[in-house]
């Protein structure tokens, strides 16, 4: 089976090849960019880094190990023998920082000497210096996970947190996210030989269902831009939301239960609209009726791009592709993507004074 290798990645490298300047490599940690360093410190630096990716370079694979705590538990993960192994992707996760960009690069080229497709995926804000900053990163993870890594699975591949390297604060949730989107996490404790192995902890799906489905309307109207009042969420539970000035928004934990649920809330049926400014005519459910589980979802994510557009924030989405006919069809006078492969539909519609109104959904015109 394939497997997509997530990884962790913190400056342990740079600390084990330079530990004459692991207080400066430490001091420096959560600097963004070179640029943002004095030229005596940006020099010295750069220099740790030459020397990080030059052991690399001449390193066997047991002095690898002893390099890096991210290559460390990933060798022992594959038996010591990284040459044999086939169908393997690593996506390495990089604070955003100077330093631990580099050391995730230089990990990334020792892993594809040695045969493995790897790359670096540096995520925003991800530094430990600032807790606002800090909190965006998590919720750009989530986002990572419910897409892209999702993604990997559907197509079959068996998903492996390595979670051995990094940030303490940054592993700990990974860890969590784990239980949803990892078939495992892996971690090696400082001083010893032993990988540990976490088998998936999985939120029984119909617990996520039923979270979400219970409070889809607010879910919805967030994930719409639309503005949600804190006395109109008290059912939520707490840990879900964000609350300030009085309004409310995703915590990262209700961002994760929302991207999990959501799919199959989706696939249910066509949910009604959340905003009256998005009505739907008296066609429009009924030439949906024989449309897939997968299709209704996608209707269902254009409803709330329309929301978004028309409503909310005013971000008009490439997906969305919204386009004035060059005739009025049936009353119909604009039309959206619903989905855009395997017989792809349109929904058609028109303007009410200030609604929108969803007349049907179709093939396109054009």
């Amino acid at each position: 089976m394939p497997t997509l290798m997530v990884s962790t990645c913190g400056t342990s490298l740079l600390m084990n090849t330079n530990p004459e300047a692991r207080q400066r490599i430490h001091a420096h940690a959560n600097v963004p960019s070179a640029d943002a360093l004095d030229p005596e410190t940006r020099a010295a630096l750069r220099a740790c880094v030459a020397t990080a990716q030059k052991r690399l370079e001449e390193a066997s694979v047991t002095e690898m190990c002893r390099l890096s705590a991210e290559l460390n538990a990933i060798v022992r993960f594959f038996h010591g023998d990284l040459k044999a192994q086939r169908d393997i992707q690593h996506l390495l996760l990089a604070t955003d920082t100077f330093l631990g960009e580099e050391a995730a690069t230089a990990i990334a080229a020792a892993l594809q000497r040695h045969g493995h497709s790897a790359r670096v995926q540096r995520i925003t804000d991800l530094r430990t210096s600032d807790l606002a900053e800090f909190r965006l990163a998590m919720s750009e993870i989530v986002r990572l996970c419910a897409h892209e890594i999702q993604s990997y699975r559907q197509r079959g591949y068996r998903v492996v947190f390595n979670l051995t390297g990094g940030f303490k604060s940054v592993q700990g949730f990974m860890q969590a996210l784990g239980m949803i989107y990892a078939d495992e996490s892996i971690y090696i404790f400082e001083n010893t030989s032993e990988l540990l192995r976490l088998p998936k902890l999985p939120l029984a799906e119909p617990d996520v269902l039923t979270i979400v489905r219970e409070h889809q309307r607010i879910f919805r109207r967030l994930e719409a831009g639309l503005p949600v009042r804190s006395e109109d969420a008290r059912q939520v539970p707490e840990t879900l939301l964000m609350e300030l000035n009085g309004m409310v928004t995703f915590s990262i934990w209700g961002e994760l239960i929302w991207n999990e649920g959501r799919k199959r809330l989706f696939q249910e049926r066509i949910w009604e609209s959340v905003d009256p400014k998005i009505q739907f005519g008296p066609d429009f459910l009924s030439s949906t009726d024989k449309c897939s589980a997968a299709e209704k979802a996608h209707i269902n994510e254009r409803i709330l791009d329309l929301t978004r557009l028309h409503c909310g924030p005013g971000i008009n989405l490439n997906r969305l592709d919204v386009k004035k006919l060059r005739q009025p069809e049936k009353g119909s006078t604009h039309e959206c993507d619903a989905w855009a492969d395997k017989g792809a539909k349109r929904i058609f519609f028109h303007y009410e004074e200030e609604s929108i109104v969803l007349d049907r959904l179709g093939l396109g015109l054009h």
